[in-house]
Order: C-alpha cells, then structure tokens, then sequence
C-alpha cells in the first residue's frame, strides 16, 4: 500500500486542468430507480434521481474530459424529459451504447437504486451462493417457475454488459450506489427522514426465506479470512480497461440521505454517488485508487457511514482515462454585481464564510494577492465571494480580468453535535438526569441537539438490541450497522452522576479521534517528497508484501505491520505514526526523523484480537529545522492526552497547535488554525491508511 504525494501537491504550484485535446469520445448511461410500482411506498427512494442530476451536472461542466451533452444519456423517474429506467428501457439503452463506441472511448456508468440479493442461477458462479440484483422500476416478485425474480438485473446480465462495451474497446467505470445485501439494520431517528437503506430485503419481493438459507448453506467458505469480500458484479471481458466502484460490501448496506450538510435546500442524495462527486471535484485528475481512499477518508472523516465501499479493477490509471494532476484549490472568476462569482460550490469544498485569496494569475504565489473575498453565498456547483479585509489587505475597487480565487488555508471546525434520543424511554430519562454533569464534563466542544436534528453523532436507544438499556452512538445517518463494534453505555447500573461521566468520556474520546481524521483530511495539501508505503508479514511468512494500495485490506491477529518512508527533500522531515483503534482508542506508535535522501523501514504493530473491526493508521509528516528536537505527538495518546503545557516548554504553533486543539488540548476553542500565516516553505502533510482486523477463522 502506497500513497504518493502528488494528490496533495500545494496550491501555488497548480496551472489549471490539462487543455490536451481529446480525439476519443466520452459516453455516460445514468440510471436512478426512485418509485417501484410493484411495491409498498415504503419501500421508494428519493434520492437516485438526485444522484444521477448531480452526476449529470458535474460530468457536462467540471469532469476534466469533455462530456457533451447528447452524450449524457439519463435513465431515471423524477427527471424531467429522462426515459423511465425499466429492464427493457436499461436493456436498449446498453444496446445503443455498445453500437455506438469505438476504440479508445470511454464510458461512465452510474447505477443508483434498490439492490438485493436472490438465490444464484448459477450456484457454482457465486462463492455465497447468491446472485447480486439491481432493481430496475419494474420489479416484480419471485417466480418459482424461473427461480428468479421478475425483472431484476442480475449481476451476471450486468457483466455481460460490460463485456459487451470493452470487447469495443471502450475504457469502463462503472458505479453502483445500490446495496446487495439483506442484512437487517436498527437505526435512530433523524430529521432528514429522508434517511434510507438502498437495500431491499429477499422476503419484500416474495424470495423464500428457505430457498435463501439452502442457497446460503450450499456457499463455499472463505479459504482466507484477509481475501477480499468479492465484488457483486464481475466482467470477464476482454478489450478496454475496467473500474469498478461500489458503495458497500455484499454483507452490508449504504444509505441515502439529504445532502450537503447544514444546507437548508439540501436534498436526498446517496451517501457514496455524493462522497464519489465531492472527491472528483477536488482531485478530478487523480488515480481510482486515491479517489477510492479519498472517499473511506470522507466516510470516517464525516461520520456517513459504517459500510465499506470496494474498488475493483484498473485502479492505478488516473479517473475518466485522463492526465494525471494536483488537486485543484483555485477557480477562475467572473465579476458580477452581486460580488466575484466562480464555478465551483459546496462539492468543491466551499462553505459559507470561506476565505479565498484574489490573484491575477493562476500561477500566482499567495504573496502575490490582490486581496482576498469571503463566501458569501454558495450551491452545489457555483459561489459567489464578496471583498474582505484579511491579512492586512484590502482588495482594490478596480480588478484586472481573468482573476483566479484560490482557496487558503482557513479554521477547522473542532466541535461535535450530538442529537439526543427520543424521549420516553428509560435510558432517555435517564440521560436526561444526567445532562448537566455530561455537560460539565464533556466541555464546549459537544453540542447537543435534540432528537431528529441534524448531528455528528446521533445517541439511540435499540429495544431489540443486546443491551436494550444502553446509549447507542451511532453515526450521522443514525444506521447502526455492526452493533459488535458500536459505542454504547449502560444506563441501569449508574447513577446520573456517574452516567454523565461516563458518556462524556466515551463522546469526547470518539471526538478526538475524528478530529485527527478532519485535521488529516485538511492537512494532505503539502507538496512535501515523501513517498509512504505500508508492508505487511504473517506469522507463517516472513517476507513483507505491500498492502494492497486501494481499498481496506483485512489483517489478523499476530499479523505485523511495518512501515517504508523514503524522503526525497533536501531537507529533514519528522514522521509520526499514530494508530486509532475502532474503538477510537489513538496509540502512539513512531515518532523519528528522516534525514534527506533516507530511506525508513520500521516496524508498526502486530495484530491483537483485543478487539476487532475498522483501525486506521495516521501518518503525519512535518518540515524540521536541523539541530531540533524531533517532534512528537505522544500526548494525542488517549490514554495520555495533555492538558496543559509549562511554560517552560515551547509555544506549538501551526500543525503542531492544531493536533493540540484537535485532542482536546484546550477546551475553550472551538477551532485551530491548520498553519500560521505567514508560514513559508513546503506544508506538513497527512496520510491516512485504513485496516480491516477480523478473526482468524
């Protein structure tokens, strides 16, 4: 597994997407299935026709290859003048596509709706016995006379699809924001109410539950506990390149809800086809595999989800068959009367409020600003920034044309908002007792809200879980998934006091944790030369072997973990490692300088079956003076963490303060600066790599 820091090339250094010239042609099929007719209502989405508008949007006006127009074809209810997406209306549409293309052209495919899962037709194809459907509008019920059920898309039918468009010679991404799975899943109320599941359990369409077992109890076991889940659709085929993108595993389910954060006009979108878009703006010219550890980055970073998207194929060609390139920070702008108005929105990673620096050119350093504006108002795609005075200037009344806004680096946001429980119930009433200590000792940084508003992290009470008595803390779609490695605190056994306590300990441990991740998440912009590489060894085997570069590799216990670091600057950089467990424990594991030109091999961890499920190792590295102490970030320990600093010791300024504020070091901000103004030379950067620890059988 290895990280190159091309993505995070800094700002200054961007000269805008690349301008070569395209002979091929760019294709795209987007199909959203919201109403099923054939079903309860209950069991409609709101969001595909969403996804595909938004994908539509982005691939016709900021995809870094030309998408034209006639070339966007939209299969999908809820779309003005779209085909309605049935198997017959998907079928044709496939059919037009792959008469149409010729060598060397490139075709997206989205596929956003219902997904489920039916016994296989062919059981020797399946490894779980089970054939993958995506659910076309037109779904009917199980047929015992086929065995299948009526009108589904069955993976097998999809690969031979793709097969069809790569035996061409077409390059092929395709998409699926669809969950395969019948798991069942508690979950907590949310205020969205547009929060739903695109999964479609076997029994709602009629599928018997004893066909399903006898299916199941016929699947091949996994002969390794670290492969891979494998993908729900497969292509066989030969010809162009194949990537494919899928929100969840086969074992799990992906959500949907409304879209983007804290907007009022936001709307139901899917959770992954949403993350995907963010991460394309951003990095548009990056490989599949950064895209794809882009997007875990997200899901953690923003607490979206507990499913695990898989990333299948060709991942080391950059996105859309393009060129490779930094990430893109800086727009050009138009001037308008309402202020300086520029094509790029909430997925570009703009907010209310952000600061951005005026230039005349796009090569421009910082320095050089004109001036700088402020996000006044800001949708999806565009934004419009109004005159601020910012680091002592002002911008001037007349601007020459052709100005770009580049963004800076700005305040990150430490403070958490958790939504309480319904009331009602006991362990609600005893939450309620306890507030004002769980305020007390879980300081500013917590907000609470209550029931149903939008939050970080939603507290439910599960009745039919294992411990119906407990606080759950579920994340922000309030979707419980593996409740084996969800947080909970018992109500019964403690007094308020004691409760409040407790709970604020287990809450502002988790936020310390996601806060290394929303600091990681801003922080990998450095344009530092360091090439980072995780190697593995089992108990049996010795050797070291690279962890897979995309994905979440799944590791077990005694298995280590070591870490390559080679530093290509003329100058020292420090390394620290930090490990933060599921249960978002955070360990110090390295700290250590490299001096130019050397090359680091160490080793990390060895695996424990302390505890099972997500961990993630966080890598930051930092510019260092010679004749310096090497900086260590020991006290982000969570079982360590520093509240106060001697004055004996020196001030911590940019990265160093904002790890700082980020565990809670000081509990009266709310937000930290990521570097000083007026820092100069290459940016720290972050890198974060996720694990999978299961059992060994």
């Amino acid at each position: 597994m290895k990280k190159s820091y091309l993505i995070g090339v800094a700002a200054a250094s961007l000269m805008g997407l690349s301008t070569t010239a395209f002979a091929r042609e760019n294709y795209a099929l987007l199909i959203g299935a919201n109403d099923y007719a054939s079903l309860a209502p209950q069991y409609w989405l709101k969001g595909p026709s969403n996804d595909v508008k938004l994908v539509a949007t982005y691939l016709k006006t900021a995809a870094p290859v030309p998408f034209e127009a006639q070339n966007v074809a939209i299969l999908s209810d809820g779309v003005e003048g779209a085909t309605r997406p049935t198997l017959g209306a998907i079928r044709t549409a496939f059919a037009d596509l792959t008469a149409k293309v010729q060598p060397g052209d490139f075709v997206y495919l989205h596929f956003s709706g219902h997904g489920t899962q039916a016994p296989a037709l062919n059981p020797e194809d399946e490894l779980d016995g089970l054939d993958e459907m995506f659910l076309p509008v037109d779904i009917g019920p199980w047929s015992d006379t086929t065995g299948t059920v009526e009108n589904a898309l069955v993976d097998d039918e999809i690969g031979q699809m793709l097969d069809g468009l790569r035996a061409k010679g077409a390059d092929v991404w395709v998409v699926f924001d669809a969950c395969h799975s019948g798991t069942a899943t508690r979950s907590a109320p949310s205020g969205d109410e547009e929060v739903r599941t695109r999964q479609l359990a076997p029994e709602a369409l009629g599928v018997p539950a004893a066909e399903m077992d006898a299916a199941q109890t016929r699947a091949m076991p996994p002969a390794n506990p670290r492969d891979q889940a494998q993908a729900p659709v497969t292509s066989s085929g030969k010809g162009g390149s194949l990537v494919a993108f899928f929100a969840a595993q086969t074992d799990e389910v992906t959500p949907e809800k409304r879209l983007p954060k804290g907007k009022p006009d936001r709307v139901a979108q899917g959770v992954f086809t949403y993350a995907l878009m963010e991460t394309l703006a951003e990095f548009p010219q990056a490989s599949y595999a950064q895209i794809g550890q882009e997007v875990l980055r997200k899901y953690s970073v923003e607490n979206l989800a507990q499913s695990t998207p898989m990333f299948e194929g060709d991942l080391d060609h950059i996105v859309f068959s393009g060129e490779a390139g930094p990430r893109v920070a800086q727009w050009p702008a138009t001037k308008t009367d309402a202020g300086l108005t520029l094509t790029a929105g909430t997925l570009h990673g703009l907010r209310d409020g952000a600061i951005l620096a005026v230039l005349v050119s796009a090569a421009d350093k910082i320095e050089a600003a004109l001036g700088y504006v402020k996000v006044t108002s800001v949708d999806t795609f565009t934004a419009t920034a109004t005159p601020v005075e910012y680091s002592g200037k002002m911008l001037p009344q007349t601007l020459p044309a052709g100005l770009t806004l580049r963004k800076i680096s700005s305040d990150i946001d430490f403070t958490l908002t958790v939504a309480l429980p319904e009331s009602g119930s006991a362990p609600a009433t005893a939450l309620a007792a306890a507030m004002d200590q769980l305020k007390v000792e879980s300081g500013p940084r917590l907000i609470f809200v209550p029931a149903g508003e939008e939050a970080d992290l939603r507290l439910a009470v599960l009745p039919d879980s294992p411990r119906p008595d407990a606080l759950w803390v579920l994340p922000a779609t309030g979707l419980s998934g593996n409740l084996d490695t969800t947080p909970s605190v018992s109500t019964g056994d403690k007094d308020a006091a004691t409760l409040g306590t407790v709970l604020a300990d287990t809450l502002v441990q988790m936020a310390k944790a996601i806060n290394l991740m929303k600091l990681g998440a801003a922080v990998d912009a450095g344009d530092l030369k360091v090439e980072v590489g995780l190697m593995t060894r089992t108990k049996q085997d010795k050797t070291l072997h690279p962890l897979p570069s995309s994905g979440v590799p799944r590791l077990i216990p005694d298995d280590e973990v070591h870490v390559e670091a080679v530093n290509d600057n003329d100058f020292p950089v420090d390394l620290n490692v930090l490990y933060v467990g599921s249960d978002y424990s955070i360990t110090h594991m390295f700290a250590g300088r490299m001096q130019p030109g050397d090359r680091l091999k160490q080793g990390l961890l060895r695996i424990t079956d302390a505890a099972y499920g997500r961990d993630r190792i966080v890598m930051v590295m930092t510019p260092a003076q010679p004749q310096t102490a090497v900086e260590n970030l020991g006290f982000l320990a969570q079982d360590a963490v520093e509240t106060t600093r001697d004055a004996s010791q020196p001030a911590r300024q940019g990265l160093t303060a904002a790890l700082f504020e980020a565990g809670f070091g000081q509990t009266t901000r709310a937000a930290a600066p990521l570097v000083e103004e007026d820092a100069s030379g290459p940016a720290p950067m972050m890198l974060q790599f996720e694990l999978d620890t299961v059992p060994a059988f």
